[in-house]
């Protein structure tokens, strides 16, 4: 690859040159490719073809798009090194990158695709705030596969059903229309409806590292099916439920980062949670739902304050899941005092700081 000008700017053309050509490159996703190409360096062509595929692609209909902009732009053809991985398995983030093209599945060997999964296992469990920028970027794919589940609930509303309580009336009607011969019995049960999920996400200074991580999970909630309401805490609540319903991810952060005026602020924690439940829970949005409180627990006011209003939440909502990203250290314990003020009224306390414990998350949601 020649440079005859400032790396910046044949970087930024070539992203700009995929725009032009239908890719939907937003400016995250062009200061993503800047700083991924800035980790792996100039010099290895097959990694900056990669983190650009990584980067700047959204879709698997971007793929083609980005080679034929890649050979035009740069003047050469896919690196060979990116057409077939080498032997020995290279680091992780570069073998996640190349997942994004599923034509080249067929070229790997039983040994590469092993080392692959080994490495996407890895990162899935590895802390979020100790990963780099690059290992960050190619984290955005992992939460393309999580597939949430809305949590159910019974309804007072009857269907017909195999089995459950006798339906009289059907059963009757049954019989009339055999001229009163007997006939099958007709059942009928309640029917289920997903239940109302609530976020509340804590993006306070303290929770900076995950705060990117925290609003891709809420997208993917919001993305399945069932209710999903967003809120950010910090110095204040900010419903963020509009700009997490855009379909794009990258653009869903990017309004919701225009929405949330305290990003990496203060922490208030009862003042927010006693908001949520004056403006929005009581009047009916937090009744029978399931509150998911994705928090450290650094709390600057008064912890009785927290515990009071967490007392008012777990008397509304069916299930309240508080979700701490030192939760899943080994030696965690929870002293802090917004957490020892909040414990009595949680009914399940997860980890929040690993796409593992995302998944973990997911599930104790589903089953609530």
């Amino acid at each position: 690859m020649t440079v005859t000008r400032a790396p910046e700017e044949i970087l930024l053309g070539f992203a700009r040159a995929l725009r032009a050509a239908g890719v939907a490159v937003t400016a995250d996703r062009e200061r993503t490719y800047l700083l991924a190409v800035a980790t792996v360096g100039l010099e290895d062509q097959a990694a900056v073809y990669a983190v650009g595929r990584a980067t700047l692609c959204g879709s698997p209909a971007d793929l083609e798009r980005y080679d034929l902009v890649y050979a035009v732009w740069f003047g050469a053809q896919r690196p060979a090194a990116a057409r077939r991985p080498p032997s020995r398995p290279p680091a992780p983030m570069a073998d996640l990158a190349d997942d994004g093209d599923q034509g080249m599945e067929g070229d790997l060997d039983p040994e590469a695709v092993r080392a692959r999964a080994s490495a996407t296992e890895v990162l899935r469990h590895r802390d979020i705030a100790t990963m780099s920028a690059r290992e960050r970027a190619t984290l955005v794919r992992l939460f393309g596969g999580l597939r949430p589940r809305p949590p159910r609930r019974r309804t007072h509303r009857l269907a017909p059903s195999r089995r459950g309580r006798v339906d009289a009336r059907a059963t009757m009607r049954e019989m009339l229309r055999r001229h009163g011969e007997p006939g099958p019995i007709r059942w009928r049960r309640r029917t289920e409806r997903p239940r109302r999920v609530v976020l509340l996400l804590d993006v306070s200074g303290s929770m900076s590292a995950y705060a990117d991580a925290l609003l891709r999970l809420a997208h993917a909630w919001c993305r399945a099916d069932g209710p999903v309401e967003v809120f950010t805490l910090g110095t204040r609540l900010t419903h963020v439920t509009a700009a997490m319903h855009q379909r794009d991810p990258d653009r869903a952060l990017v309004a919701a980062g225009r929405t949330i005026p305290d990003w990496s602020g203060g922490t208030r924690l009862a003042d927010g949670l006693k908001a949520f439940l004056d403006l929005w829970g009581r009047r009916g949005m937090a009744r029978g739902a399931v509150v998911v409180l994705v928090s450290d627990g650094w709390e600057r006011g008064d912890p009785q304050g927290l515990a009071e209003q967490m007392r008012r939440l777990h008397a509304l909502a069916h299930h309240v899941v508080w979700a701490n990203p030192h939760r899943g250290h080994d030696a965690y314990e929870p002293v802090q005092l917004g957490i020892v003020a909040a414990m009595p009224h949680i009914d399940s306390f997860v980890a929040g700081h690993s796409m593992a414990s995302f998944a973990e998350l997911l599930e104790v949601v589903a089953d609530a």
